[in-house]
């Protein structure tokens, strides 16, 4: 499919940013933002969609939020359930393709394995009840639809762990990370081609894309540290201590000082919303069908820490 109208809902957002960097070298490409398109109103959306008439719709327009929407509950279905059914009546209408964003947060965690597509969800928080209903209301209204679920997303845009970390580095001499939770860290860029090359078949349906591999938070942050320059003491009994080198972040390396990466449990980091312990994906309907590209989470995460680095010190 080459030079195809494709319009992108939450375009602020660190997915919908680089969907239109990324699709714009093939695609004529509209980003939209809540201003222009707010998706939990059907008739502006409907008319905006109208106007616009693409051929694909893409929509990582969510209230992500996970202990907002413990707080809550109306606004995360408003936007994450009928939000995304009013996106794929308004693509249907059209006869648009649609591209739906959702979430590892459909599982529980309990599970040993990767999740894989056909696996039963069962949510534990509000947020992924939410995106659960979004899924099946968008299939209800449009059969010509990609669901994707995407996990620990992140990038040099928005705020998100990678960043966080590294803007902790600067505050803190000691950082406590959870290590009883896993999953996949996900690069938005890799998901954005993955989605540039969905949108060329019409083998609709529920995808898992997520990069290949898996850690735990506390294993991801010693590899965000050590990405970004810094030596890396571990202690097998105890936390790990973070050197830095002069040419680790800035700005004013010569300011940080040695940090204490400490492991902790998730009942000692209490949040309103409870996570999964493993919400480790398998990319299996992407590998069957020989459409996997995804990377591993540490290539691309070695790539991307200048670019980030770049954007805090910006």
């Amino acid at each position: 499919m080459r030079d195809v109208r494709v319009l992108v809902l939450g375009a602020a957002g660190q997915l919908g940013a680089e969907l239109c960097a990324v699709l714009a070298d093939k695609h004529e490409v509209i980003g939209a933002t809540r201003l222009e398109a707010d998706i939990t109103q059907l008739a502006q959306l409907k008319e905006f969609v109208e106007r616009i008439r693409p051929d694909v719709i893409i929509n990582p327009a969510a209230y992500t939020d996970v202990d907002g929407c413990e707080k809550d509950r109306e606004k995360a279905f408003l936007v994450n359930a009928i939000g995304a059914r009013n996106v794929a009546i308004a693509a249907r209408e059209v006869g648009a393709m649609l591209v739906h964003i959702s979430t590892d947060y459909v599982f529980d965690g309990e599970k040993r394995e990767p999740y894989v597509e056909y696996d039963p969800p069962r949510p534990i928080n509000v947020y992924g009840w939410s995106k659960l209903l979004g899924e099946r209301l968008v299939m209800e209204q449009n059969p010509r639809t990609f669901i994707l679920r995407v996990a620990w997303l992140y990038s040099a845009r928005r705020k998100n762990f990678v960043k966080t970390m590294l803007r902790l580095a600067g505050e803190r001499e000691e950082i406590r990370v959870v290590h009883d939770q896993r999953g996949t860290p996900t690069y938005v860029g890799d998901v954005a081609r993955q989605i540039e090359r969905l949108i060329e078949t019409e083998a609709y349906g529920l995808y898992h894309c997520t990069s290949q591999g898996s850690c735990t938070r506390f294993e991801f942050a010693v590899e965000i540290f050590r990405c970004a320059g810094y030596e890396v003491e571990i202690d097998p009994n105890g936390p790990v201590r973070l050197i830095p080198n002069p040419k680790s972040l800035t700005p004013n390396p010569q300011d940080l000082r040695p940090i204490t990466l400490r492991p902790v449990t998730s009942a000692e980091f209490p949040t309103p919303a409870r996570r999964p312990a493993n919400s480790v994906l398998e990319n299996f309907m992407l590998k069957v069908q020989g459409m996997d590209i995804m990377p591993h989470w540490k290539e691309s995460l070695k790539a991307q820490i200048p670019k980030i680095k770049e954007a805090i010190s910006g």
